[in-house]
Formats: structure tokens, C-alpha cells, sequence
């Protein structure tokens, strides 16, 4: 009938001229663009779009709108930023310094209690009077007034006239590592001492000044006024948040986060605050999931994440997301907004709940099904952290999280009963669990749990504690080992304990040293809980280590090959050398 309608078209045959074709090929397309234009112009909720999009993509916005709803709830301006991904955002500043991102389009909210979603605008005055419940309670002179010990210590020097000389060598290893670090990549996040220019590396999302915000409170602690002034001045003038890059949630937290919240907690700066919660809104887009793990990567400027593309069927790292507590806690301490700790909460609450094999933790865990991905389980990268945080939540709770406590030595049983081995020489070591077969490695970064199993064993049920101070004795020993059997003194990234091998690399691609601090770190808490002179010892093998193959021209710099004596050196002088190694 619509044929027949059409002057000088008959429908038998077709039989069309040629500008009566083009002419009638030109309506027909410009009909067909109509349609579909229209379409896309309906609102998301008109049922029309149902007849014609398919049925996965009508789950897929369904599923959008319900998780914006229940985010929603939580009546927050970050929570409502998080639903938000490609939309424009004009930033506004309040008088008081509490920023936030008001979407300048509309986002999806729940009206009511009931399922029906619907558009609804954001205005400023809402946001208003969301901010003013925002007050902190927190009173920074309360706090200092409270503390048992000043931050500064009792500022008294040791009476051993070597423990001086020793201490004085330390910080002169750090102002020369600051000094280079300014005079060749001020501003940037690392320097490379070999090229002597700056490292901005893609870890940060855009974010400069890595080393200084990292090394705030080793400048403090250190007595290094003039140095810690001025990187509180760039901190001020020049480390801008508003960034669009894609930077890790985890090292974010732990370098800039954590080294803003040590330093406003020693020095009482309120610049770091404000930074600190500023950065702080910028991640909790990156727990929008169905299970509010967050992924491993955002986008700081628009709040898109995702997981890195190495990890397992698009899995959140364990030692990433369960390293978030500490700060996050702090987070929400300081700025008098929950959200924070109700999303690391989130995650305790859902690890603490699911099944785990063997009682143990694996590294790969979906955001999305909320099921663990790969068996494998390790103390070393990937998991690491995530029990250090355990035990630290219990104690800087003043030993009120009992849940963290719980888990912590849940897990620690496990970890002896599954991974804790005693190699044919006698070294006690963790390995690595894949489905119930050990892998009879030990990384450099594993050697923290020396220092954990000390720091945790006053708290241990009774019959444990001595036990625990034992293997933390162990642990350490074995590391010390890894580094006494190498010709650098420097202990290698990898070393295994299979095919004859004790405590030594057996591959090329292990034998590396980058400036880490784990072996010294459990060292210091050895010593304070043992004040064996040995640990103080073995601190010292490592500075002489470091000063001879580490130190350079420009700088510090990372090494190739620990069983070397002439050293291939990578030319990065990491960001926690000076804020964990040298403290």
C-alpha cells in the first residue's frame, strides 16, 4: 500500500527510472535515520527502547539503574559522583576547603523506597547542607595533648658514642638522596639518577611529587625542618588533584594518602588533610561494583575504573584492596564523613563472611561474582599487605576490632599449617600455595611478615606467644640469609628453597635489588621488642651494603644483580627509599 501511494511506481516489476530510484532511495533513508533517531532520543525508561535494543543490553541498564539506587541510599555526593562515568563535572570549592564535584547532568537516584528509578537533579543547595553534616570532630591539640609518646621521641641521643656516628651516616644517606631528588626531579615522582632527570612513571594517574609526599615524615621524624617545609610549600602550591589519568587505587593510597595522613598527624598541617580527604573522594568511585571490592585501576578525572589486564579474569589484587583500611579509617576520622570507612568495612564484612579454602587467603578475587578466582595463595606480592593491615587495624584501634584480630589469627594458623616449611639446611621459610601444591619460593617482599609475627605475638592466645616470637626470630634469620649469601650483601627480589638452592636466587630474572625496605623493617621491630643487639647489626650490613653498590653520582639507585660486584643499576631511586628504607 505504501508503494502505491508513490507517484509513477508500480508495484509488479519495480519498474522505476533512474531519478525516480534515487529519489525514492533518499526518502526511504532519510525515514530510516528518523526512526532511529527518535529512538535514541527517548528517555531511558520508555518501553519503546525494549522492541528494539537487545535483551542483554536491557539487563545491563537495569542492572545500572538498580546498583545506582542502592548506591544512592548512602546520601552522599561521592556516592552519587560514583554512578556517574562519562558526564561533564564543573568543580565547585566551599569557603571551609571541603571540595566535592557537583554533576552538572542529571544522575540516576531512587526517589523512594520503592524500585521505580527516575531522573532527579543535584542543585547546590542539596550539596550544601550534605556538607555541613560533614563536620569532624576531630581536635588535632586534643590529640597531640594524648599521646604517650611525642613524635619526635624523647629527643635524646643514645649514650653509645657508635649508635651516633651510625644514626648521623643514616640521615646523611637521606639528605643526599633529598638533595638529589631536588636538585634533578623536583616535582617529579622519582629520580633517575643515572640519566639525572625525573621519573613520572604510570603508577599515578597524573599526580606529581611521589617521593616528596612519601617522604614527609621521614623528614619530620628525621629533624629535617627546612626539607619539610619546603615540600609542605610545593604540597600547597603545586600538587594538583585535578588530574585525568589512570592511576593504581593502592599505590595512591599507600603514597600519597598515607604519606598526607602521617604527616598532618605529626606536624598538625592542615593542608595535609585537606589533600588527604581531597585524593580520598577521587578513589571511592573505584568500589562501584556489585560487590564493592574495588578494581585495581581509575581514572582520576572521571571516576571510570577497571582491572589490570594481567590479573585473572578481570580480578581485584588482595594485598590492593586490603591494604585501604588504615587510611580509609583516617579518612573518615578526619573529615567527619563515614563513607570511607563503610566501604573498607564493606570489604572486611565480605571476606570475613566467605568460604576460604584451607582457612586461606587467595590473590585474585572477583568484583563482580564476589567468588575467589585463582587458588594461589602468598605472603609475598599480591597478598602481603592485606595481612599487615590486619593486625595493624587491631592495634591502632586501641584494640577494639575485634574482627580484625580474629582474622588475623585465623589466618596466621593457617599460613603455618599450610605454607610454613623448614628447608633441609634448617631455614624456616613461606611459601607459595597453588591449589594445594607448595611453589618453594620466598620473595623479598615476604620478609615483612618477620616483623608482623613479632608485632602480633603479645596479643596471640597465651600458649602462642612465645611460639610466634620464635618464628618472627626464624623468618628473619632466613632473610638475613638472602642476603649474607649473595657478594653484594643485598638481598635478591626472589629466592627459593628447591633443586638444592637455600635462600639464593636461582634465576636471572630474581636476582634484582630496587631499594626495598622489608628486610629492615623487620629488623627495627625485632629490635624493639627483643633489643637483640644482632638485628642493629644486620641493620647496619645493609647501609654499608647500599653505600657501596647503591650510591651513585646523583643519587640512589636500584641494582641488577645482587650476586655482582660490579653493579648494573636501574637508574630509579624509589619513592620509598627515603620514606620506608632509610627510616
Amino acid at each position: 500500500m505504501f508503494l502505491r501511494k508513490i507517484s509513477g511506481i508500480f508495484p509488479a516489476g519495480f519498474g522505476l527510472r533512474l531519478s525516480q530510484k534515487f529519489i525514492f532511495l533518499l526518502f526511504l533513508s532519510g525515514f530510516i535515520t528518523l526512526c532511529f533517531g527518535t529512538l535514541f532520543l527517548l528517555p531511558d525508561t520508555s518501553k519503546f527502547k525494549r522492541i528494539f535494543l537487545s535483551s542483554a543490553h536491557n539487563q545491563n541498564i537495569e542492572k545500572l539503574h538498580s546498583y545506582a539506587g542502592k548506591k544512592m541510599s548512602k546520601k552522599t555526593v561521592e556516592d552519587q559522583k560514583s554512578i556517574i562515568r562519562n558526564s561533564q563535572h564543573e568543580k565547585w570549592k566551599s569557603k571551609d576547603k571541603f571540595n566535592v564535584d557537583v554533576p552538572s547532568l542529571a544522575v540516576i537516584a531512587n526517589k523512594n523506597d520503592r524500585a521505580e528509578k527516575e531522573e532527579v537533579f543535584i542543585n547546590k543547595e542539596h550539596i550544601i547542607a550534605q556538607k555541613d553534616q560533614l563536620k569532624s570532630t576531630f581536635d588535632y591539640k586534643t590529640f597531640r595533648k594524648n599521646l604517650k609518646y611525642p613524635p619526635m621521641g624523647s629527643k635524646h641521643e643514645p649514650k653509645d658514642i657508635d649508635m651516633q656516628e651510625k644514626r648521623k651516616k643514616v640521615k646523611e644517606m637521606m639528605i643526599f638522596a633529598w638533595n638529589s631528588y631536588k636538585q634533578y626531579a623536583w616535582g617529579e615522582n622519582e629520580l633517575r639518577p643515572l640519566t639525572k632527570d625525573g621519573h613520572f612513571g604510570s603508577l599515578f594517574g597524573g599526580l606529581k611529587g611521589a617521593t616528596i609526599v612519601d617522604a614527609l615524615d621521614t623528614l619530620f621524624i628525621m629533624g629535617m625542618k627546612e626539607e619539610f617545609e619546603e615540600a609542605q610549600k610545593w604540597i600547597e602550591t603545586s600538587l594538583d588533584l585535578n588530574v585525568n589519568g589512570e592511576a593504581s587505587l593502592f599505590e595512591v593510597n599507600i603514597r600519597y594518602i598515607g604519606g598526607l595522613l602521617s604527616a598532618y598527624f605529626l606536624s598538625g598541617k592542615e593542608v595535609f588533610r585537606d589533600k588527604a580527604i581531597g585524593l580520598g573522594n577521587k578513589l571511592l568511585p573505584a568500589f562501584s561494583t556489585p560487590t564493592g571490592i574495588p578494581r585495581g585501576i581509575i581514572n582520576l578525572g572521571n571516576g571510570l575504573t577497571w582491572s589490570w589486564g594481567w590479573a585473572s579474569a578481570g580480578s581485584s589484587i588482595l594485598a590492593e584492596f586490603g591494604t585501604l583500611h588504615l587510611e580509609f579509617v583516617q579518612l573518615s576520622e578526619l573529615s567527619g564523613n563515614t563513607i570511607f570507612t563503610e566501604k573498607v568495612n564493606g570489604i572486611r564484612k565480605l571476606l570475613s563472611k566467605i568460604e576460604k579454602p584451607h582457612g586461606l587467603y587467595p590473590n585474585y578475587f572477583s568484583p563482580i561474582s564476589g567468588n575467589w578466582v585463582q587458588h594461589h595463595v602468598s605472603l609475598g606480592g599480591l597478598g602481603d599487605s592485606f595481612y599487615e593491615y590486619l593486625i595493624k587495624s587491631w592495634l591502632m584501634s586501641a584494640r577494639q576490632d575485634n574482627e580484625a584480630k580474629s582474622m588475623y589469627y585465623d589466618a596466621l594458623e593457617a599460613i603455618e599449617t599450610h605454607l610454613i616449611r623448614k628447608s633441609p639446611g634448617g631455614l624456616t621459610y613461606i611459601a607459595e600455595w597453588r591449589g594445594g601444591i607448595l611453589d618453594h619460593k620466598m620473595g623479598h617482599l615476604t620478609c615483612f611478615a618477620a616483623g608482623m609475627f613479632a608485632l602480633g605475638a603479645r596479643d596471640a592466645p597465651a600458649q602462642k606467644r612465645d611460639h610466634y616470637m620464635e618464628l618472627a626470630a626464624e623468618i628473619a634469620n632466613t632473610c638475613h640469609e638472602s642476603y649474607a649469601r649473595t657478594d653484594t650483601k643485598l638481598g635478591p627480589e626472589v629466592f627459593r628453597f628447591d633443586f638444592g638452592a637455600e635462600a639464593t636466587a636461582s634465576r636471572l630474572s630474581e636476582r634484582y635489588y630496587m631499594l626495598r625496605p622489608e628486610v629492615a623493617e623487620s629488623y627495627v621491630y625485632l629490635w624493639r621488642l627483643t633489643h637483640n643487639p644482632k638485628y642493629r647489626e644486620w641493620g647496619w650490613e645493609i647501609v654499608q651494603a647500599l653505600e657501596k653498590y647503591c650510591r651513585i653520582e646523583s643519587g640512589f639507585s636500584g641494582i641488577r644483580d645482587v650476586y655482582s660486584t660490579s653493579p648494573n643499576h636501574d637508574n630509579v631511586q624509589q619513592s620509598f627509599f627515603m620514606s620506608e628504607t632509610l627510616k
